[in-house]
Formats: structure tokens, C-alpha cells, sequence
């Protein structure tokens, strides 16, 4: 297999998000190009030019001054797309910052994250949706969309200004990191945000259920004498969410789904033609509770791990389609508080260097997808949900592509990432991005971001 490589031309430095610089043009040569929007999975070349893709085919002359990157072996695939990542700032940079989180993106692979909104203030106003955006402009490495939430200081009372929020690009909006409790404001959060064409996103926890608990209620947890989530805490919330988005004809999209009921409720919203989207992660397809045996916090998250027959369930729902997207719910924390007692640290992994390998090993590997699918759960889903640029490599396409060597073996041992919370460390894991390319502009060669 030839490695990835670039001749001709140095690489610009990138400006992320709606800025970037580019000079020259990019081919891509000899790559496996799987692009489900446009039913292709064959071996074609690719050529970028002012930011976008301006052609599709095989064996296209190389264009003078060009930047030529061989792929012949390796998979070339539209930018992955992250729906579900936390950033982290502002307030919380010992953890992760829009600098670090994207170049931990790029190293995974992803050219455009999507950024929650629970961020310390919260990004429930103009200013702090300008914020965001300001810094993945002038620090970012990857395009970053922010979320705007749902209610005031994520506080579940009042309607945070989601028209402004729109109107200031926030892209979806979500009180995520809590659930929004009052069934009410959910209602009207999903009437008003049909106004702007937004989505909602959920996070589907039944607080009062779930007060106290940090792991999923069974055998195991009171082996452990630890409170635990029950199962029920989460579907009592996918369902009431369901419910509202049919009563109103409203856009629900349900975060980090983790239970067989909650694939089974979504799988039927949508056989009634309700518009419900749903995404998991790949904790909930590779572990199950047992890895928080012997009180291990890297794999204390929220919703929690499940059972055996979960994970078998989130397969299934992935491979048939009812979950539409694979996102990493990125979540940042430091070693010193990671290493409290177990009731006492937070929840939450980081996951944006790992989601890709984790899919090609657990997923793509065993047959439970093909890479086409697969593609369209991390790259072409998430952009048509929330109507994003990219996702697809049709002419004029804008030139986000992620370069992916299948077969490469490597065990996980470190990150770029501020934070190490990860429960994957020391797994061996097959697969990975060799190269991503943000509008033509190469931002991570051969695991060196640039």
C-alpha cells in the first residue's frame, strides 16, 4: 500500500469555520471513494479547487501547481461530521479548549464538529453563539457549529433567544449534559424552533428516576453498593419526547441513546412517520456496565453503560437504520477529577480520536455495516439533519475529506486531547484517518496536524 503523500505545494496554514484560506488546488488520486448521497464506492480521483470539489472521475490529469495525494489502498471519504462533542470553553479550558478540541478532530478525522451548549456561562445568547465562533475562527483547526440552548442557563424555566441564536448561526438546540424536565417547555421549545428550522436535541434522562445514580441500576451496582440509573429513567424520556414531537409536528432529535427499549420506541415513531432522529455512541456498542467493575471512573458516563442484550440492541438499531448517526460525546475531564471516588467523579469520556477506529473495529469489520452506511452514520446523516455544508463529495461540495487507512493496527496510548478519560487506553483497535482536509486545505497528515 503507498502511503499517504503530498508534493508540489507546502500546506497553508488553515482558518477554520467559515474562514479559510486555500491556495492552489488539491488531487486526490487513486482512492476508494465511498460518498452514500451519491451512491458511489469505487476507486476515482478527486479534485479540489477553491475550497470546493469541482470534479469526480477516474484518472484526471494532474492540474498544474496542484497538490497531489496518493490514496491508492486507503478509503476517501466526505469530512466526518461529529454531532455531539463539548468543547468545553468557555469556562471550563483546563479540560478542553475550541483550540485543542479541534485539533483532536482533525487528528480523528473529523472536519466539522457540532459544540453543546453547556459551557460555563452556558451559550444561551448572541454573544456567546459569537464567541464561539470568533475563537474556532482565529484557534480552530476544523469548522465548528454551535449549539444554542434550549432554556435560559439551561435552567429547564424559561426559552433561552432562539431566534437570535439562529439568526447568529447556532445550528440545533439542546440543554444537553440535563434533561429538560418540564414536558411544557419541551412542547414549546419544539413549536418555536419549527419557526426557524432548527432541531432538538434531548438529552432523555427521567431526573427524579435517575437522582443520585452513577450506573446502570442491576445486580452489578449493588455488588458494588452504587446507586444506580434505572433503564426506565431513559425511555420514559424518549417516549415523552416522541409524544410532543407528534403532537406538534416538531424536529426531536434524541442524544446518545443506550437502552433496547429506546431503539425499539424510535424504531416505531418512526414507522408512524414521526420526525424523530436518534444517535449513539460507541461506548454503547462496545462495553457494557462490567467495565466499571473494580470502581473504574473512565467508564462512568451518563446515560450509563447497559447490559449485554443493550449493546446487541444498539447493533441492531444502527445496522437497520433507526439510529441515523454515530457521534462521539466528546466530554472532557481532568486526571485529578477523574480520580475522585466513583460517586464523586463525573461522567462523561472523550471520544473524538477513537470513534472512527471503534466503528471500523466493532462495526465495520464484523459486517454489521459497510462502509457505505457507515460513512452516512458519521459524515452524510448529521449533515442532512442539520442541514450542513458537506457531507457528500458531488461537485460543489465544499472540500472537507477525510483519507482513511482501513487495515492499519494500533493500540490507543495516548491523545492530543487536554483530557485522558477514556476507557479505550491500551486496546488495540483497527483503522484510522491518515489525512483530513478542510476546504482543500490539508489540516492533519499521517497523525501530525498541521
Amino acid at each position: 500500500m503507498s502511503p499517504v503523500g503530498t508534493r508540489l505545494r507546502p500546506v497553508s496554514r488553515l482558518k477554520p469555520a467559515t474562514m479559510m484560506r486555500v491556495s492552489g488546488r488539491l488531487l486526490i488520486r487513486g482512492g476508494r471513494v465511498v460518498d452514500p448521497r451519491h451512491g458511489r464506492d469505487e476507486v476515482l480521483d478527486i479534485l479540489i479547487a477553491d475550497e470546493r470539489v469541482r470534479r469526480v472521475a477516474k484518472m484526471i490529469p494532474p492540474p498544474k501547481r496542484a497538490t497531489v495525494v496518493d490514496a491508492r489502498g486507503l478509503i476517501v471519504t466526505p469530512g466526518l461530521i461529529d454531532l455531539h462533542v463539548h468543547l468545553r470553553e468557555p469556562g471550563q479550558e483546563e479540560k478542553e479548549t475550541i483550540a485543542t478540541g479541534t485539533v483532536a478532530a482533525a487528528l480523528g478525522g473529523f472536519t466539522s464538529v457540532v459544540c453543546m451548549a453547556n459551557t460555563i456561562p452556558p451559550l444561551d445568547n448572541v454573544s456567546e453563539i459569537q464567541f464561539v465562533q470568533m475563537k474556532a475562527r482565529t484557534e480552530g483547526r476544523v469548522r465548528v457549529y454551535p449549539v444554542g440552548a434550549i432554556s435560559r442557563n439551561l435552567a429547564g424555566q424559561e426559552l433561552a433567544e432562539i431566534g437570535a441564536m439562529r439568526r447568529a448561526g447556532c445550528v440545533a438546540i439542546s440543554d444537553d449534559g440535563q434533561p429538560v424536565k418540564s414536558a411544557m417547555l419541551f412542547r414549546r421549545a419544539l413549536e418555536y424552533a419549527k419557526n426557524f428550522h432548527l432541531v432538538v436535541i434531548d438529552h432523555c434522562e427521567e431526573p427524579e428516576l435517575a437522582r443520585d445514580g452513577v450506573m446502570n441500576e442491576g445486580r452489578l451496582a449493588t455488588i458494588l453498593g452504587l446507586k444506580g440509573i434505572p433503564r426506565q429513567a431513559e425511555y420514559i424520556m424518549v417516549a415523552r419526547d416522541i409524544a410532543l414531537a407528534e403532537l406538534t409536528r416538531g424536529r426531536v432529535h434524541l442524544a446518545h441513546l443506550s437502552t433496547k427499549e429506546s431503539v425499539e420506541f424510535v424504531r416505531q415513531a418512526k414507522a408512524r412517520g414521526v420526525q424523530v432522529t436518534a444517535e449513539t455512541c460507541p461506548h454503547y456498542f462496545c462495553l457494557t456496565e462490567e467495565a466499571v467493575t473494580q470502581y473504574n471512573t473512565l467508564a462512568k458516563m451518563n446515560p450509563p453503560l447497559r447490559t449485554a442484550a443493550d449493546v446487541e440492541a444498539i447493533k441492531q438499531g444502527i445496522s437497520d437504520g433507526t439510529l441515523d448517526v454515530i457521534a462521539s460525546d466528546h466530554a472532557p475531564h481532568t486526571a485529578s477529577e477523574k480520580a475522585r471516588e466513583f460517586d464523586l467523579a463525573p461522567f462523561g469520556i472523550i471520544g473524538l480520536e477513537t470513534t472512527l477506529p471503534l466503528v471500523i473495529t466493532h462495526l465495520i469489520d464484523p459486517g454489521l455495516l459497510s462502509w457505505s452506511e457507515a460513512v452516512r452514520r458519521l459524515s452524510e446523516a448529521p449533515a442532512r439533519l442539520l442541514e450542513l455544508p458537506g457531507g457528500h463529495l458531488g461537485v460543489g461540495a465544499p472540500g472537507d475529506v477525510t483519507v482513511i487507512d482501513p487495515r492499519v493496527r494500533h493500540t490507543v496510548t495516548g491523545f492530543v486531547s487536554k483530557s485522558r478519560n477514556s476507557p479505550f487506553l491500551g486496546w488495540t483497535l483497527k483503522g484510522k484517518a491518515r489525512m483530513t482536509i478542510v476546504a482543500g486545505d490539508i489540516v492533519m497528515d499521517r497523525g501530525r496536524v498541521v
